[in-house]
């Protein structure tokens, strides 16, 4: 039987983090996931003390970390600047250890579609040193998809040699930029997978990902190419995504990330309601 628990990306509530600790808990989650990239959750800026203090108001709220956000909001296609963003990712890894977590989660950049395109070694590399880094310390850097499709991200992680390069699956990136279907992403890289994403999404039109992501700039704003909703209001099919998530073996968590909404606390709590009430009624079936 499925044991899915379900998390929450604290930054979401937009609240200090003491009173987004006790959020997460008063809404039902069971794991928290934290931005870890700047700010008092930087690893500079977390000396032994302070980070026994985080991991002991997580723990006495009932809470564990899921996992850390390591997202530096570059990417890693800059082989000239690669070595200070390999060198920050390495802290947040040491730091997801210590406050007893293996997975820090990011957003490398899009990976392009052939392996002969010189992006590709540039991330490759980059991977490369992280995922070693991630053998010796016992951490996973787990890339979101979102920016190709699951194919083309299961192409490039076959690739690699070490074993520390995971998957956090956002089902929402998938459906909202590629338009690829997240139940089949699943299977493609079921053997990648060790965090998800709880997200929401609708796709309004033709994007490129190149754009969205920050590869290369776009003069003319052409609208909304897509949506961000509440969960079970978008595209993506959870009965269905779930089912999958079941069929490969995976029982970790469906962490919410909710990036946008004037309400979070509400949207969240809706997530929360939302997926144990699914939950619920596939196990009911039989189907989990």
């Amino acid at each position: 039987m499925a044991d899915f628990k379900i998390g929450v990306i604290i930054d979401s509530f937009r609240l200090d983090i003491p009173q987004a600790i006790k959020k997460a808990k008063e809404v039902g989650a069971q794991g928290i996931q934290v931005y870890a990239t700047r700010g008092p959750m930087a690893p500079e800026n977390l000396t032994p003390a302070k980070r026994k203090e985080f991991k002991d108001m997580v723990e006495s709220n009932g809470l564990v970390i899921s996992a850390l956000c390591g997202d530096l909001g570059e990417g890693f296609a800059d082989r000239e600047n690669n070595p200070r963003r390999i060198e920050k990712s390495k802290r947040i890894m040491d730091l997801a250890k210590d406050l007893g977590t293996n997975i820090i989660t990011t957003h490398i950049g899009v990976v392009p579609d052939d392996p002969n395109h010189p992006r590709w070694a540039i991330l490759q590399e980059a991977c490369e040193a992280l995922g070693e880094y991630g053998d010796q310390v016992g951490a996973y850097f787990a890339i979101e998809t979102g920016p190709e499709t699951s194919a083309v991200l299961k192409k490039f992680l076959d690739s690699l040699n070490s074993k520390g390069v995971r998957v956090n699956l956002d089902p929402a990136n998938l459906v909202m930029v590629t338009g690829d279907d997240p139940v089949q992403a699943v299977y493609n890289l079921k053997d990648y997978i060790v965090h998800t994403h709880a997200k929401d999404g609708i796709k309004l039109k033709e994007c490129n990902p190149e754009v969205v992501y920050g590869m290369i700039e776009e003069q003319i704003q052409l609208g909304e190419a897509f949506k961000e909703v509440p969960l079970g209001e978008g595209s993506v099919d959870f009965v269905e995504y779930l089912k999958a998530l079941h069929a490969i073996g995976y029982n970790g968590f469906l962490t919410i990330e909710r990036e946008v909404g004037d309400n979070p606390e509400k949207d969240i709590r809706t997530a929360v309601e939302f997926l144990t009430g699914t939950i619920e009624k596939l196990k009911k079936q039989g189907d989990l």
